[in-house]
């Protein structure tokens, strides 16, 4: 290299193998020069004067595969350098090993403790750079694959419990002589409602993904109870106001959030915010917010959709009885925000229409 105004922009030395990119950010030309020498046979080699410069071509696209870092640099040591490009989400994985005149054990543990992966001391010996890339670069590609398939194996473990869930809820459904378009529909008024009163979108995907899983204790409801065609008598509506405390056993103690509020849900959702729900009879704002969004979607759904005992109500007819509910079994707040989300509400309702022919058990699987 000439002269060191050259290297004020990066250089960009195309090798044998262009694949892989280092990028060696030094002061001293004279330094970039060695190592460029001794990398450039085997990689595409950029390099930068300043840690400026360095940290700009670091989150350039394409970004570098591995940093080699001076540590003694004006303006911007290499210690700075390392702290922005761990900060920076963009720049966090690539490996940095410093290359350094600095011998003393401290400031190998400093660079260590603030996360490059190597130390080299200066002067270089050509063989041990080239062996240690070699050596970081194979494991960050290790690593990565290895992120990629965990990645694709929590993708595929949480697609498969969303389906249970879904397959449970749905079960449920046809225990109660009712269609798995219930559950979807208030499911998607569950997300209705949490979008109006959070700004977490994650909240508002796991209350969508935990409530078809409101009503799985009906399972465990006898069948001349659960689908008795008259009233029930006392001792049988008793049996019946069991199916919370069924629903929260069948899905038990998960430490997975979804899990976790899906039970919340199955065992909340028949409270009261009088308190004259059940079954523990709770009041008010001590009912969890997601049984209390998860309780109103359940009933507006119910209320116009037909059942056994029941035709279906228009929406306007249904959201009068929600209104007069307000504050007696309904959250105030839930409700307000429900008047306003009724054009998103029809358009869920004729989304997932009742399919004109009863479901049959075979159209599980």
């Amino acid at each position: 290299m000439s002269g060191k105004e050259s290297c004020v922009t990066e250089m960009d030395i195309q090798g044998a193998f262009p694949a892989q990119t280092v990028l060696v950010v030094d002061d001293t030309p004279g330094n970039i020069d060695v190592l460029s020498g001794a990398l450039r046979s085997s990689y595409r080699v950029k390099a930068a004067l300043n840690g400026e410069r360095a940290l700009a071509i670091a989150s350039s696209d394409p970004m570098p595969d591995i940093i080699l870092l001076d540590v003694m640099m004006p303006d911007m040591d290499g210690y700075e350098v390392l702290r922005r490009l761990r900060a920076n989400p963009m720049t966090a994985p690539i490996p940095v090993i410093f290359v350094t005149a600095l011998s003393d054990e401290s400031d190998e543990y400093k660079g260590l403790e603030l996360g490059a992966v190597d130390y080299i001391a200066k002067p270089i010996t050509p063989s041990i750079v080239r062996a240690r890339v070699r050596t970081h670069l194979a494991l960050h590609q290790q690593n990565r694959e290895l992120e990629r398939k965990v990645q694709e194996r929590t993708e595929e473990l949480q697609r498969t419990r969303l389906e249970i869930i879904r397959r449970l809820g749905r079960a449920a459904e046809f225990r109660d002589n009712e269609t798995g378009l219930h559950v979807i529909r208030m499911s998607h008024y569950s997300r209705l409602l949490v979008e109006a009163v959070s700004s977490s979108s994650d909240w508002a995907d796991l209350v969508f993904n935990a409530a078809p899983m409101h009503d799985v204790g009906k399972i465990g409801i006898p069948d001349q109870i659960l689908l008795k065609p008259g009233p029930l008598s006392p001792a049988e509506w008793e049996i019946m106001r069991t199916h919370p405390v069924i629903g929260g056993q069948i899905i038990g103690d998960d430490p997975s959030h979804l899990m976790r509020l899906s039970r919340v849900i199955a065992e909340n959702h028949h409270e009261r915010w009088d308190g004259q729900g059940y079954p523990h009879g709770l009041r008010g704002n001590d009912i969890p917010q997601a049984a209390r969004i998860v309780a109103l979607a359940d009933v507006l759904d119910a209320l116009t959709t037909e059942r056994p005992y029941k035709k279906a109500w228009p929406l306007e007819r249904a959201v009068d009885h929600i209104r007069q509910m307000r504050g007696i079994h309904f959250d105030p707040l839930l409700v307000d925000v429900l008047t306003d989300l009724l054009p998103e509400v029809l358009k869920i309702m004729r989304l997932y229409q009742d399919h004109p022919a009863p479901f049959r058990p075979h159209e599980l699987l």
